[in-house]
Formats: C-alpha cells, structure tokens, sequence
C-alpha cells in the first residue's frame, strides 16, 4: 500500500472521529440520560449530554481517563479506546439509594439537590405511572410530601408548611400560573393541569420569592410538562403513547393520547386528554354523618327536599374535562446546536363543576344553596422561550419566556327557595416575561441572575336570573375591573468549597402596583371612591449553607424571606359587605412578608438505609386582614340606609408556623424496598381582636408508608396513607363556624378525626408496547373526610389503566 493511499486513510478515520458522539442510557429502562457529567483531567475537558443522551466527545481523543457521572447513577471511568470498543455506547447503573438528584426550581437551571439549602422533592414520571393520579391534585398529594384538600371533586387545593392558596406559587415550565385573583379561600386552578402531560414536578418547600416573586411565601410547585424529541439521525422518527382509565368509585372513563415526532432541527409534541366523572362514592365503615341522606330538587316551581336513594353517592360531584397541548420545537444548529426555540399551546376546560361543600350546608334546619356550581373553568396559554448557549464574559446560557394565559372562570349559585340565580363571571389576562442567565466563573462559582414582568388584567361581570321568567339583568360584579402589574429583577450566587461545603446566597427587588375601577358597580353601591390605585415594592433575600462531605451525609441551613403581593382579590373585598360593615379599599397596602429558618439533615447509613430530616420556623408579617378603619376620619358611614362600621384590608397581623419532615428508606435487597414519610407541623395567627387562633392552613400530622418490590417487568405496592385528628382545642377559628365538614363532640365542639387508607397498586410491561396499571384504593372501605375539606373521600376504588407505547 503506497504512501497516498495510507494518508486518505488517516484523514478519513480522523474525520470520522471528528464527529463522534457518545449515548449514554439507563441501565434498567434503556432510556437516554440527559445532564450526565463528561469529564476528563488530562486534558481538562466538561461536556455534559443532552436530551437524547448523547455528547460530543472529538476533544477527548485520546483521553486515558474519561468519567462519566451523573446523580443518582454509579460513575465509570474509561479510556477514550475503550469508549470506542464499546461504539461509543454507554449504559450507567442506578444507585441502589441516593441522596441527590438533579433539580431546577432551585436555581431556575439544573443543579444538584446537594447544592440546594432549601427541601425540594420530585416527582418523577416513572412514579406518577405507578401511582396513576386522577389529576395533577392527586398527583401531588401521592408521595406524601403535601396535604390536599378538596371542597369538590374537581379540585384540590395544596397545603404545604402551614400555608396554601395565594401564598403558594404554581409554575408552568418556568412561567407562573398565580393570577392578581388568587384568593385566601382554598383555590382549585391545579386540576387545570393534565397528568399525562407532566414530565416531572418538583416540590420547593419554604420561601421562594427570589427566583419567583410574589406568593412563594410557603413553596412553590414547579411542573415541567412534556417536551417535544429530537432525532439523532436524518429519519424522522415518531413515538407515543394512548392510555385508557377507569375507576370505580366515580366511573372514570379517561383516554389519552400523546405522539411526537422528531427529526434533527424540528420536533412537535400532540397531548389529548378526556376524562368523565361520576359522582363520588364515599366509603361504608365510618361516621353517618358524612352520610348524603338528602338532595334538592325542584318540583312544581318550589324547591324540595328529597331523600337520596344512595347515601354512599355524593350527589353531585361528577364532572368533565378536556386537556390539550401541542408543542414545537425548532435547533437550527440541531441537537447538538446554541439555540434552541420551544412554542407551547395548552388548553383546558371544564364542565359545569358541583360546589358540594356549599350544597350539604344547612342554615336553620334547610339547605342554604339549592345550587352551587362553578361553570366551566378555562385556562389557555401560549408561550415562546429561547434558550442559546454562549461563552462570554456576561452569559454561558440565556433563556427567554415570554407567555400569554387567559383564565376564565364563574359561580352560579341560588338560595334554597329563591327564584334568583345568581350569575358571577371573571376573566383574566396574563402577560408575562422571564429573563434568565447563567454564568460558570471557575473555581465552583456560579451566578444566575434575571429578571420578570408581568401584567394582568382582570374584568369582572356578573347577572342575576329569573329562573321563573328567564329574565336577566345586571348586578354588582365580585371585582372590579383592575390592570395588576409586577416587575421584578433577582440574582443568586453558588460558591463550592473544596472542603464541602455549599454556600448560596440572592436577593430580589421586585415591584408592583395596580389600577382598580369601581364604576361598573355604581349603581349599586354608595362608593365613597369609584377608582383606587397604589404601587409597593419588596426585596427579599437567601443565604444558605450546605456541607458534604462526601455522597452519603449532607448538613444544610438556610434563611430565607418571601413576600406577596396584595393583589386585585384584596382590593375587591369591597363588595363583601355584612349588614352593618362595609368594606371599603384601602391604597396604603404593602406586601406581606415572610421570614423562614430551616435545618436540614441527610445520611446514608450502610449500602441500603437513607435518613432524611428538616426542621423549620417561618414567620409571617404584615398579613393582609379585615380590620376597622376610618373613612375620612369616620368610622361608619350610612349604607344602604343603615349606619355601618367601616372595614378594610390591612397589614394587620401575623402568624408562625413550625414543623418538621422526615422521611427513611431501606433498601431489603431481592427487589424490595421499605420508605416512609412522616409531616408535623404547628400553626398560629393573629385574629381580628388581638387573640390567636390555630391557623387553617396548618395541616394535621400526615404521611405516608408504603412496601415495594420490584423485579423485571413487575412493579407492586402496598401502601398506607394517614392523617392525624385536629381536636376541638387546636380547631382553626375560621372553621368553627362550618359544621358540616367536622364532627362534634360530647360538648358540641367541632373536630376531625384521624383516618387512614390501605393501597395497593401493580404495574406489569407485558413487553416493550403495553403495560397494565392496577390496583385498590381503601381497601378497608373507610369513610373519612380529610381536614378541612368539604368532600368524603373515596370509598374502595379499583383503579385500571392500560397503556401502549408505540
């Protein structure tokens, strides 16, 4: 062979290995690991691998050393010779017990748990197909980590370290699904979103408002939804899934259907979900009077009431929904390329949704509603981010979101006997725009700064009918029109040590101000001011501690402040008056704010058990309230013909909570498995007369413990869910005015009992296209109510699902 033929040779195996790339995937699943860590020390080379677990690795030619880690996963080591013994393919074995896993709500970007100060925990989709959760409720309340309550079936309203409602924080993708009319009163915007389409979710427990701004007082839940899949060759290459539910205690019936098609610069993602509820069968061994002995019809133009044939059926509960999104994703560098485009379309709608808490209300021995529903809620969004990847002084990586949302949502309700329907109606319109960087300075420092605004416009209707004639004419709306406007700007900074220890510090500045109409409701009121407006800004900050030494032990502090804004919910409680007070705005609000202390431990114990533990204190200021104030130096003024005392929301009191989560995991060999989950926490806040109160929003101890064994294309559970009894002496003030969602004692005062269920559930993969789901819910039938929901639980439930991938 002369000496030409061997020189295109050399130069074309070069240029084949120019171009080689290196797919690294789960051992168990085969699935392609994304974030694994490429490194090498001689020479000195970083690359991580992407969504299809592939990196290029030309500059590590000829590497003695190369490791390949990733959280979670026992590393290895090869030469750069070996790797192409093996085609450049690579597969990483799962720990048998881990402390890390790889996490973005922390920072906004990927980042090691073990980095983080503060408690996060995630969801993961191979978790969430075992558990099957009817909706993304449910979904968060089955791994014990959050309490759920429900005042209907469609709904599911999160509890998390004493707080709920508007002082948590949803997050869509990175953006934020909280509106300016988020209320107090438990909220059930989370059914909005579907199961299926969720990719992960993660939990940040305590304040988050230097990277999300207002309402992360209590945590902030951050779900990442499905993303549209990239090819690595020039085919286009297509997948997907179609599932098919039921259950038994309401006679589920949900299909779904999701399909992604992929080439090397483009991708789209389709996700259908259709689910049908009956109304909800509660259990048979438990207190009669959760019992539904009655209904309201109406018979001859008079309204009735008539025995439930069923006492079991809560009646009515049932409802349906309709979940869509559709995704597009375009690299015009390719996978591998510095930018990158997403565009997301989600769509949601409900049918007419039973308030059922509202219809087993009594007042005087007869129903007070004859009905209450809420109509049709609706949540669209559209958004466009960019993330591209740089090397310059000010950014490694950019990503930018903008996102347009529209919420619509309505009550319509009728007292018992009354021939007027009342008919309220509101629609919100979300602006919003995140601005995100990254910058890697060497020596383990790291900074993440940004920036966000958003503006929403609020506008506010409402009707009253003549269910007699059909008749329909205007009436005092629940808000006024208002534009709510935020901006926010923040910056976090991570320093590792070479001894192990984490030090994570940010702070934000964020502002805020709105603009409320009062005039559409002119005619029916005496407002003393037909248009109100203030602006109010808040900075709050972190500084976290974390040491590990190692893998297998971490020691964590951290202080952090949230804050929320006052939005348009606070302002229109004008219009919730009571004979005798009005409740006027009041433009001097300020934000309330939250300061938090946590402590947190993990340990490794052996080769098989896991210790998890945090302790925290959090204490809340300037809590927005209902006080006496003084209008033009009066406190009263005559309405509606009567003298009344005059209201308004204040910054005028303040609350603590305090608690603890623990969680153990042991690892029994031969596929099983034994964990637990165990959350207490203690709540008080200021009342109106200077007294404290148990805080509603302090949930009883719950958690849960469950066996698992796991083996090949079999997956079973057995599981106990359970919450502990809120007693007559720690009974919230709020909720002793609500007797039909607890149970009296010998002396006539309200409490909640303990409860707990039995669970079982079974995953078997057939093969490669079809996996069965089953199991039992409340084996045992148990009747309960959680605390402070207006809705038995579940009797026995037999779940099925069969799902095929293709």
């Amino acid at each position: 062979m002369n000496k030409h033929v061997l020189n295109l040779l050399f130069v074309l195996l070069c240029g084949m290995a120019a171009g080689q790339t290196l797919t690294v995937t789960d051992t168990n699943s085969g699935e392609p690991l994304e974030f694994v860590r490429v490194m090498s020390g001689e020479p000195k080379i970083l690359v991580y691998t992407d969504e299809l677990g592939q990196a290029n690795i030309e500059a590590f030619r000829g590497a003695l050393a190369i490791e390949m880690a990733m959280i979670g996963y026992q590393s290895v080591t090869l030469s750069y010779d070996q790797l192409a013994n093996k085609s450049f393919k690579l597969a990483l074995k799962p720990l048998s017990i881990s402390l890390g896993q790889a996490v973005v709500s922390g920072t906004r970007w990927n980042q090691s748990s073990l980095e983080q100060p503060a408690m996060i925990r995630s969801i993961r989709t191979r978790e969430v197909v075992l558990q099957n959760p009817q909706t993304a409720a449910d979904l968060l309340g089955a791994n014990g980590d959050v309490f759920i309550q429900k005042s209907q079936q469609g709904g599911g309203s999160p509890m998390i370290r004493g707080f709920a409602t508007n002082r948590l924080l949803y997050s869509v993708d990175g953006i934020r699904m909280n509106t300016a009319i988020f209320r107090g009163g438990n909220i059930q915007n989370v059914i909005s979103l579907d199961p299926f389409a969720i990719e992960n979710t993660e939990v940040l427990f305590g304040p988050g408002s230097v990277l999300y701004g207002s309402d992360a007082v209590g945590g902030v839940m951050a779900f990442t939804t499905l993303r549209p899949r990239f090819s690595s060759t020039d085919e286009i290459k297509t997948g997907g899934k179609a599932v098919l539910r039921y259950a038994s205690a309401n006679g589920e019936q949900t299909a779904h259907f999701s399909v992604n098609a992929g080439g090397r610069r483009w991708a789209a993602l389709t996700s259908f979900t259709s689910s049908s509820y009956g109304d909800l069968r509660m259990g048979r061994h438990g207190a009669d009077a959760y019992l539904r002995l009655w209904n309201v019809s109406r018979i001859d133009s008079v309204d009735r009431v008539v025995a439930n044939p069923d006492p079991l059926v809560q009646t009515p509960t049932g409802y349906e929904q309709m979940n869509l999104m559709q995704k597009i994703r375009f690299a015009p560098g390719g996978v591998h390329g510095k930018l990158n485009f997403d565009y997301a379309f989600h769509y949601s709608t409900t049918t007419d949704n039973p308030r059922y808490d509202r219809l087993i209300e009594l007042r005087h021995g007869v129903p007070r509603e004859a009905e209450w529903y809420y109509g049709p809620q609706v949540w669209m969004m559209n958004s466009l981010s960019a993330e591209y990847t740089a090397n310059n002084r000010a950014f490694d990586k950019l990503r930018v979101r903008l996102a347009h949302q529209q919420f619509e949502e309505s009550r319509v309700s009728r007292r018992f006997n009354s021939v007027n329907r009342s008919i309220q109606e509101e629609s919100v319109t979300a602006w919003s725009a995140n601005f995100d960087f990254l910058k890697n300075f060497g020596h383990g420092v790291q900074l993440t700064y940004g920036g966000e605004g958003v503006l929403n416009q609020v506008v506010s209707g409402a009707e009253q009918e003549n269910i007699n004639t059909g008749v329909r004419s205007d009436a005092a709306s629940r808000y006024p029109q208002a534009d709510w406007l935020s901006w926010g700007f923040y910056a976090t900074g991570v320093k590792k040590f070479d001894t192990g220890l984490t030090l994570q510090t940010g702070v934000r500045y964020n502002t805020f101000a709105m603009d409320a109409d009062f005039r559409g409701n002119a005619d029916f009121y005496p407002l003393p001011a037909l248009t109100t407006e203030f602006q109010a800004s808040a900075i709050t900050g972190n500084l976290g501690l974390v040491y590990s030494a190692n893998d297998r032990r971490t020691v964590s502090f951290n202080l952090a402040s949230g804050f929320r804004a006052p939005n348009v919910d606070d302002i229109g409680k004008f219009f919730d008056s009571a004979p005798g007070i009005v409740v006027v705005p009041n433009p001097d609000l300020k934000a309330e704010r939250a300061y938090n202390a946590e402590v947190g431990f993990a340990q490794i114990i052996g080769e098989s058990v896991k210790l998890d533990f945090a302790a925290y204190y959090t204490l809340l200021e300037d809590a927005l309230v209902r006080r006496p104030f003084a209008l033009n130096d009066q406190d009263s003024i005559v309405y509606l013909d009567q003298l009344s005392e005059v209201q308004a929301i204040q910054n005028g009191a303040r609350a603590i909570v305090y608690g603890m989560q623990a969680s153990v995991e042991v690892k029994l060999g031969r596929g099983w498995s034994f964990s637990s989950k165990i959350n207490w926490q203690r709540g008080d806040e200021e009342l109106d007369d200077g007294s404290s109160s148990a805080s509603r929003h302090a949930a009883p101890v719950f958690g849960l413990t469950r066996l698992d064994y796991e083996m090949g294309k079999l997956n079973l559970q057995l599981n106990a869910r359970y919450s502990g009894r809120v007693g007559a002496d720690r009974m919230p003030f709020e909720e002793r005015a609500k007797p039909h969602l607890y149970l009296s004692n010998a002396q006539g005062e309200l409490y909640a009992p303990a409860w707990y269920t039995l669970n079982f559930r079974a995953l078997v993969k057939l093969n490669e296209l079809f996996h069965v789901t089953a199991g039992v819910e409340n084996i045992t039938d148990r009747r309960y109510m959680p605390y402070s929901s207006g809705l038995v639980a579940a009797g026995r439930n037999v779940v099925l699902a069969v799902r095929v991938n293709f």
